[in-house]
């Protein structure tokens, strides 16, 4: 990591504060699975919106985060229009987050962002790699119901819910429940 920051992003960017791009990355994967939030991290690192822009325009570019775009089509409801960032590698999202062991792993608040970015990350590289590029999003309206992962595939769109639980529970399916009654394809 030090490596890539000292020489890549240096190359990239005009970068000042060493110390406040290595902030803005464990922020960053704290953050993952979630929706972009310009400002918040822009005041959680402590610079402005438009560094925060730069700085992810970086890690898109040198592939080491990506952005699943939001799903909206002319429906009823507004819908949530800002992407959600995860890490092409979950271990360096881990590493960032102090994440080192297995134990580690399965007791940290944020184990069903990291697996969710994993399934995400893997669904994406596994496209790649077959020289196709993945029509993959995620959907949410503004009362807060959402399924994690809509693929689109000959036209179809297959609504996935991520979950790390032991255990199956029936709230699991309800955002898959809201979306299929909207009747979209």
């Amino acid at each position: 990591m030090q490596t890539y920051v000292e020489r890549d992003v240096r190359a990239l960017i005009q970068l000042r504060d060493l110390a406040q791009f290595q902030k803005f990355l464990t922020l960053l994967a704290g953050r993952v699975g979630q929706i972009v939030n310009l400002a918040s991290l822009s005041n959680d690192v402590g610079v402005s919106s438009t560094t925060i822009r730069n700085w992810l325009s970086v890690l898109k570019a040198t592939y080491v985060v990506f952005e699943l775009p939001p799903f909206f089509e002319n429906i009823r409801k507004r819908v949530i229009k800002s992407p959600k960032i995860y890490f092409t590698d979950v271990g360096l999202a881990a590493f960032l987050l102090g994440i080192h062991t297995e134990e580690q792993a399965f007791r940290d608040p944020l184990r069903g962002n990291l697996y969710e970015n994993l399934v995400i990350a893997e669904i994406v590289k596994g496209a790649l790699n077959k020289g196709i590029r993945p029509e993959i999003y995620f959907f949410r309206d503004s009362r807060g119901n959402e399924v994690d992962l809509l693929i689109r595939e000959k036209g179809e769109l297959t609504p996935v819910e991520i979950k790390s639980a032991g255990t199956f529970s029936m709230e699991f399916v309800k955002g898959l429940e809201h979306f299929q009654a909207l009747g979209l394809k």
